[in-house]
């Protein structure tokens, strides 16, 4: 089934970039297929938390703004790789070491090695100043439901989120391929961005990603700050030291925290105190070192000449 399912993909594609003049991102096409779901679960959440009489999360300014954001990322994700990433990443296909069949038997091992890399990807955005210019934008928000999800940099392919599951393509999986099953990793962590689910049974809480897990990674306070980046497996985090459990109410945002609506201030705020701090006066390889190093590292002041 799984060999017949990947030849309707494969023929399908030509058909498809043909209607479309150019290469198609699959990722982009099926989670805008999606979409009717995702909104149809966020209003459902909504409803659910209102009976409740706990919808404190659920702010009108705040999903606006998520969803302007999640279209303007759609959009942009979109053209850029129609005009360069797809073209990029067939590069990189075509320098393949193997030729690695999707089948029945492939398929789990190589769902795990894109998680894998996703959970890279993810530390590296973290963790590294010039990626966090980018996954900044996601954390921004104070509020936590399904909406939440939908707010994304429309940055990250000029970042190059796409090399980190390069591993892949350099094993003979192709981008097309490759970018279907990173959109269903990602349609996962859709339904992760909620309230309404407090916690799953242990043994799913163990192995998967869960609304629990995935709001301690959204979380401001001291313990909870860069833990849990699995997007569908938590293995990875306990594996490599990352995880955390939710304990203490979760207090939702970022350190420093940008208090606005505005879609352009939104995604290029860090990338702008990025380069206000490279500009600074200094050596020069300090001055570039803001580019690589965490998003929180700061300069050594520079000493005085003492005096005589």
């Amino acid at each position: 089934m799984l060999d017949t399912a990947q030849t309707i993909f494969q023929e399908a594609i030509p058909t498809l970039e043909g209607w479309l003049g150019g290469p198609v991102d699959w990722k982009q096409i099926i989670l805008i297929g999606l979409a009717p779901i995702f909104i149809g679960t966020f209003l459902i959440e909504w409803w659910v938390m209102r009976r409740r009489g706990q919808a404190t999360q659920f702010v009108g300014k705040d999903i606006l703004t998520n969803l302007n954001l999640g279209g303007i990322y759609q959009v942009f994700e979109l053209i850029v790789h129609a005009l360069f990433f797809m073209a990029a990443m067939h590069w990189v296909y075509d320098q393949r070491f193997f030729n690695v069949p999707v089948n029945i038997w492939t398929i789990v091992p190589l769902f795990i090695l894109l998680e894998f890399c996703y959970y890279v990807f993810h530390r590296s955005s973290h963790r590294i100043r010039w990626f966090w210019c980018a996954h900044v934008v996601h954390h921004s928000g104070e509020h936590m439901n399904l909406s939440t999800a939908m707010r994304q940099s429309m940055l990250y392919s000029l970042t190059g989120y796409w090399l980190f599951f390069t591993p892949l393509m350099l094993l003979g999986v192709s981008p097309e391929i490759t970018l279907a099953m990173y959109a269903v990793d990602l349609a996962y962590q859709y339904f992760v961005h909620t309230e309404s689910v407090r916690k799953l049974p242990a043994w799913y809480e163990y192995i998967f990603v869960t609304p629990s897990h995935h709001r301690v990674h959204h979380g401001r306070n001291e313990q909870y700050i860069d833990k849990n980046y699995g997007g569908m497996l938590i293995i990875f985090d306990r594996i490599f030291g990352t995880f955390e459990a939710e304990e203490e109410k979760v207090e939702y945002g970022i350190v420093r925290q940008v208090h606005s609506n505005n879609i352009l201030t939104l995604n290029l705020h860090e990338f702008i105190d990025m380069l206000r701090d490279i500009a600074k006066p200094g050596p020069i390889a300090q001055r570039l070192k803001h580019i690589w190093a965490p998003p929180e590292w700061e300069r050594e002041p520079r000493k005085q000449p003492i005096e005589p």
